[in-house]
């Protein structure tokens, strides 16, 4: 028996995610089956979903169904990834293999954890064709970027790909007892443990939605709705919770890294 509540969010109804032993959480607005659960009822912020993204689901299921879980873990991924087991050999791993190696059960050996988070990525080794004319600010501050790759961190990444300062704006909002800790981890690192995936404990999940959402609210007071558009800043919520969600398991949580795949999904639906 699977000890694990897994819900896939998705934002758009597709056929082999059915098949798949998850709990399917839907956002935005495709026209969804009985088969998702949609994030617009009862307690909710479906209002925000164009910003915030999978959030939007994680949100529901905190205020909503947290409490009445009844697995001793529970996990998120997303309709294009999906968690492997912790001995997964990612190479080996394909479109038709995938699913036989789903993570669908935590082992024994691996209670004493408390979370699982994403393998990280790096974030390092821009061209400087890129870092000129994306990063041209951070330069003009640190000219050293362009030929040291060990300045090429988490923060310089998200100032070019979701507006400059950003990050540092928002971090300042956080509680002292995050807040420097947190800007040396951006600002000192060049990788981080992306998609806002994690599988954990109730406990667990219950203590980082608490301080992850109200500090989220806190930066609409900055950064607001109507300016947010294109790609850079649409989903500026998610992209600070993707950087927070890595230092804050890391710091109040056992964690373990592990991989997972990454599916590519034709413009039929299909698996590809």
């Amino acid at each position: 028996m699977n000890n694990i509540d897994m819900y896939c969010i998705t934002d758009k109804k597709i056929n082999f995610l059915e098949k798949l032993p998850f709990y399917l959480g839907a956002v935005g607005h495709d026209k969804f089956n009985e088969k998702y659960i949609l994030s617009n009822t009862q307690n909710n912020i479906y209002y925000k979903e164009k910003n915030y993204s999978e959030l939007t689901f994680q949100y529901w299921y905190w205020k909503n169904q947290l409490k009445l879980n009844k697995n001793e873990w529970i996990g998120f991924c997303q309709k294009r990834r999906f968690w492997l087991n912790p001995t997964a050999n990612i190479e080996t791993i394909n479109e038709k293999n995938y699913s036989d190696n789903l993570l669908v059960n935590i082992d024994k050996k691996y209670q004493h954890y408390e979370s699982f988070i994403c393998k990280p990525i790096k974030v390092s080794g821009v061209k400087k064709i890129k870092l000129l004319k994306r990063g041209w600010k951070n330069i003009i501050r640190e000219p050293s970027i362009l030929y040291d790759e060990s300045k090429q961190t988490i923060l310089l990444h998200f100032d070019m790909h979701h507006g400059y300062n950003n990050l540092e704006k928002a971090i300042n909002l956080l509680d002292k007892s995050d807040s420097d800790e947190f800007y040396q981890y951006v600002k000192n690192r060049d990788y981080f443990n992306p998609h806002i995936m994690f599988i954990s404990k109730p406990y667990v999940a219950e203590k980082w939605f608490e301080t992850l959402f109200p500090w989220l609210e806190r930066c609409e007071n900055i950064f607001g709705f109507k300016n947010l558009k294109d790609y850079d800043t649409t989903r500026l919520y998610a992209y600070l919770a993707e950087r927070y969600l890595s230092f804050w398991f890391k710091k109040y949580t056992k964690y373990l890294e592990c991989p997972y795949f990454t599916l590519k999904i034709g413009r039929d639906g299909r698996a590809v």
